[in-house]
């Protein structure tokens, strides 16, 4: 029996997702086919991707509002395909401003196709509203986090808890992590920083002058330092731009210049020879924390953004890390405290103490045990669970 799919994703960590469930229902069910909206990863499962999922990379009321005209005709043109389409089911994939709509039109006009979502919304951190919600459309959720399922199936949705792939991605060897020093002229004993400014457009404007001045306060006390800065395709221009003024040249993995399995050996070596990272704050850090890279968190957003998530956060860390782990031992600059010097003690900090980068590294390995490393592939998990409800 063919099963048909239609799949939204939005952004380079949806794009993940959407491939791994790609490759995990293409392993139990072969004739599985493929339609939708995604990045490179999904198209090169068998993805034909309806328009640029790069579309879709927004973040943040100020963002999305000058933009909200297009993106509204965007849900609708996606609707009606689905619609005509009618697949055996919806799944959205993250950017639940965009893809929760479709499903709701969806819904309105085909009750009984099933719906899924991969990725609960963070009821946990904010607006617990928003499962009651996102209930009217959409079926089943495919959660990352453990303790979502109970959090989904009160609003009055089936919940599979099915990991998170970064527990169970494949990590550098340190004679790769050696090689990625040699092979960029990393001196062994250098102090290396991985930088990483965001994957969306406004962040990086945001981010990177901030990243740029802590980085040059870290260079004053620590001279030797080097710092690699990896990229996602639709930021990799503008990055190249904003570090340009950098201190130390920086090294830039360009994803546009090399094959994908190429750039995802050279990024996993940089995060496995780092000795600390600063990061936006996102999936990123679960990133880090496989590699058991000590981080410093730092992110700041528009000032509407800032105001209304202000007014309706209910977690004292938004670092993935911390919160999954239970401790707080990653440091995080947010909003007026993201200021060059106060990252910048914090990274050199972290360079200087040793207990302070193994309490991170004993928090990182707890994280990964409780998002499911050593255990069967999240793509594998979500594609048997998306077989089961459909």
């Amino acid at each position: 029996m063919t099963v048909r799919l239609f799949l939204i994703a939005g952004e380079p960590s949806g794009d993940r997702l959407g491939a791994a469930l790609m490759a995990g229902l293409k392993a139990l069910q072969p004739d599985t086919e493929f339609h939708g909206i995604g990045g490179p990863l999904m198209q090169a499962e068998g993805l034909q991707t309806v328009f640029p999922m790069e579309e879709l990379s927004v973040i943040g009321l100020a963002e999305i509002l000058p933009r909200l005209r297009g993106l509204l005709k965007r849900v609708s043109e996606t609707a009606d395909r689905v619609v005509a389409m009618r697949p055996d089911a919806l799944i959205t994939i993250d950017i639940p401003e965009f893809s929760l709509r479709v499903a709701a039109k969806v819904k309105a006009r085909a009750k009984a196709m099933r719906t899924i979502h991969y990725v609960a919304p963070t009821v946990w951190a904010w607006r617990s509203g928003r499962a009651q919600k996102m209930a009217r459309s959409i079926d089943h959720v495919l959660a990352l986090f453990p303790f979502e399922p109970r959090l989904m199936e009160a609003a009055g949705m089936t919940c599979d808890f099915v990991g998170h792939p970064v527990a169970t991605e494949p990590l550098a060897s340190e004679a790769e992590a050696r090689a990625f020093r040699a092979a960029h002229g990393i001196a062994s004993d250098a102090p290396l920083v991985l930088v990483l400014p965001g994957s969306r457009r406004g962040e990086v404007t945001r981010l990177s002058p901030v990243f740029g001045a802590a980085l040059r306060h870290v260079q004053d006390t620590h001279p030797q330092v080097r710092m690699v800065v990896p990229t996602v395709p639709a930021v990799a221009s503008l990055l190249a731009e904003k570090v340009a003024d950098w201190p130390d040249a920086p090294v830039i993995l360009d994803p546009t210049a090399m094959t994908p399995d190429a750039y995802q050996a050279e990024k996993r070596a940089a995060f496995m020879a780092a000795d600390v990272a600063l990061a936006a704050s996102g999936t990123v850090s679960l990133e880090l924390a496989a590699a058991a890279t000590p981080m410093v968190i730092a992110y700041d957003m528009s000032w509407l953004s800032k105001q209304v998530i202000r007014a309706m956060l209910k977690v004292d860390t938004v670092t993935l890390v911390n919160l999954v782990s239970g401790t707080r031992t990653v440091p995080e600059f947010l909003a007026e405290k993201c200021l060059p010097e106060p990252i910048a003690g914090a990274l050199s900090t972290l360079l200087e103490d040793e207990e302070a980068r193994a309490a991170q590294q004993a928090a990182a390995t707890r994280s990964m045990q409780l998002l499911g490393r050593g255990g069967e592939a999240p793509g594998l998990r979500a594609a048997r669970s998306v077989l089961r409800v459909i």
